[in-house]
Order: structure tokens, then C-alpha cells, then sequence
């Protein structure tokens, strides 16, 4: 009887193993680029040349490493906001000026009233569905007489948002708008504990029910020790814990276009680093919502007044960019959203 019993068991387990061996296959199949030439020619308008003007802009020591509330800044989201009105690039209906202004009660004691920075590309078929791109735009400010740049950290993942930007307004002006709403947002007060994007996850300008990703870009403009030989990743982190589907569409969008190394060392749960709770994702993934963090791994310079625009690997941001937008591209045009579901 015994034998019985777990013969049973094993017979069951193997059909339950097969069918989903099944869904992973079917989710696989349904995700795929008809429109892969069109993607491939906005992905020409993301170009190296650019992104460094943008990393040498917000690392200048004009902004005094960015410290949140202090005048560099909020220079720097000045800065931010007048190359969204340059564009012409929308800011949401309820804050005409791109700011949400982070009050000083929500920031640690010692910091003053700060803001993010937002803009938006409304959806041409649904518009209330919102695809989150972001990146935080402060930084450690001046320790000890010395202004931390923060060319990587995050001026890398600030210059990146602005590409896509461009690409996806360039996009809308040809009549291949996104069929989502695109949200281009900046958030304050990370380097101090994520504050910024929990004030904005707390008081969302547009419902976090209706968002269906966020992506998340901090520090992908360097190389860590680890790939010295092979500089061609990326770390993905966070982009199966929600959403199995986001997980495909990132490899399916890599493979389209990029075929960079996706590297999912510090994706474990058990990672000791534990960076899947320290950047701006994690706020959007406490409310539910799929996310996914792109980084490329710590480097000698990091969180030091050494990470200057002269060692970013321009190159290398630009392809890594390029990946994020294929991968926001997909989401935002698909017949259905992806869903928040681990299968």
C-alpha cells in the first residue's frame, strides 16, 4: 500500500511539473517583437555622444554632488525639468511645473523640502495603464571639502531616461506613439534611504493600480570587477518576484536587439548585498507592482569623489539603454499588460 501511495505521488508531481513546464513554454511563445524593425530604427536616436553630454552635465561640479535639498540639487531638477519643456514633453495635468514637491517632513531631519521630477508620454489606446521609467537624481553632495560627482551613481541612470525620452517622443511625432502611458521619473532622496520614490509610491500622481512596471535604472554606465573580461552585461535584479512575464520579456527583448550577458548573481533572495531593497524599485515593488532594477555592480569609485564622467563606458551605456527601451517599448505597446503573477 505504501508503494502504492507514493507511486501515486510521484505520478501526480510529474504531471503537475509538466503542465508547468507548459505555462513557462506558452508564456515564452506569446512574447515577441512584430514590430522589430520599428523598434530598431528608435533605437538608432539612443547614441553614446548624448549620454555623455548628459553624464558630464549632471556630475559638473556646477551642482555640488546633488545632495537632496540643497541648491545643487535642485539645480540639477531645474536642469531636468527645462530638458523635458524642451522636448515638449508633458508634465502631469496636476503638477503643470514637472515637480512633486517632497516635503521636509518626509526627509530625514537634517535635509531640506526637495522634489521629483516628472514627465509623461500619454498612451494612444490606454492611457490610464502607466509604465514607470526611472532613475533618482541626487547624490552624496560635498564630504570633507570634496564634491562627490556621481557620474555612475546615478548621473549614468539620469542620462539614460533622457535618451529614452527622446526616443519615445521621436516615436509619438511619427505616429508610433506608445499605446501606454510612459512616465519618465526622477525621484529625490535615494542615496538617504529611498525617500523620494516612497513619498511618490505614498502619494502617486498617477494610480498605482493602473501601473503595470516600473523600471528602475541605477548605475549602468561602468564595469565591476567581476566582468573585466567581459564587459558585455548587465545585472538583472528583482525581475521575476512579481511578475514571471517581465522576466521573459526582458530576455526576449535582449536576444531581439542587444545580447548583452543578463547576469542574475545578486537576483537571489539570499544575496547578501541585498540591493533588491536598496534603489527606488523597491518602493513600487512593496504596492504589488512588477519591477525590474538595472545595475551594473559596484566599482572602485563608487560612492566616492572619484566616480567622475571620464570613466563611464559610453558605449556600453548606450547598449545597456537600449535594452531598457526595447524592454519599456514592449510593455507599453503589447495587446495586454503584463500580469503580476509568478508562474
Amino acid at each position: 500500500m505504501k508503494f502504492l501511495v507514493a507511486s501515486a505521488l510521484v505520478l501526480v508531481g510529474s504531471c503537475s511539473t509538466v503542465r508547468h513546464s507548459e505555462k513557462i513554454e506558452n508564456l515564452k511563445e506569446s512574447i515577441s517583437y512584430e514590430d522589430k524593425s520599428t523598434v530598431e530604427n528608435y533605437l538608432k536616436t539612443i547614441n553614446a555622444e548624448e549620454l555623455k553630454t548628459f553624464v558630464e552635465e549632471v556630475s559638473s561640479d556646477k551642482y555640488e554632488g546633488r545632495m537632496t535639498g540643497e541648491d545643487g540639487h535642485n539645480m540639477v531638477c531645474d536642469y531636468i525639468r527645462n530638458y523635458y519643456k524642451d522636448l515638449d514633453i508633458a508634465a502631469p495635468e496636476s503638477h503643470p511645473d514637472y515637480f512633486q514637491k517632497v516635503p521636509k517632513e518626509a526627509l530625514p531631519d537634517d535635509l531640506n523640502a526637495s522634489q521629483n521630477v516628472i514627465a509623461f508620454i500619454e498612451g494612444s489606446e490606454f492611457p490610464d495603464e502607466y509604465i514607470y521609467i526611472a532613475a533618482h537624481s541626487d547624490h552624496e553632495g560635498i564630504v570633507d571639502g570634496q564634491i562627490y560627482s556621481g557620474a555612475d551613481d546615478n548621473g549614468s541612470g539620469t542620462a539614460a531616461v533622457f535618451e529614452m525620452a527622446e526616443a519615445f517622443k521621436v516615436a509619438a511625432e511619427d505616429g508610433n506613439g506608445p499605446k501606454r502611458s510612459i512616465v519618465f521619473l526622477h525621484v529625490t532622496a535615494e542615496e538617504v534611504g529611498l525617500h523620494g520614490s516612497r513619498y511618490y509610491t505614498n502619494n502617486p500622481i498617477f494610480p498605482m493600480e493602473n501601473t503595470i512596471s516600473t523600471l528602475n535604472i541605477d548605475m549602468i554606465g561602468r564595469v565591476d570587477e567581476r566582468h573585466e573580461d567581459n564587459e558585455d552585461y548587465i545585472y538583472v535584479i528583482g525581475a521575476d518576484r512579481i511578475s514571471t512575464e517581465l522576466h521573459f520579456v526582458i530576455q526576449e527583448a535582449n536576444s531581439n536587439f542587444t545580447n548583452l550577458d543578463l547576469d542574475y548573481k545578486y537576483n537571489e533572495d539570499s544575496d547578501p548585498n541585498r540591493y533588491f531593497y536598496r534603489s527606488d524599485h523597491y518602493n513600487f515593488a512593496l504596492k504589488d507592482i512588477p519591477v525590474v532594477f538595472f545595475f551594473n555592480g559596484e566599482h572602485e569609485d563608487y560612492t566616492q569623489p572619484t566616480d567622475t564622467a571620464d570613466k563611464i563606458n559610453y558605449q556600453l551605456l548606450e547598449k545597456r539603454t537600449k535594452l531598457i527601451f526595447a524592454t519599456a517599448w514592449y510593455l507599453a505597446n503589447s495587446p495586454f499588460p503584463i500580469k503580476a503573477e509568478i508562474i
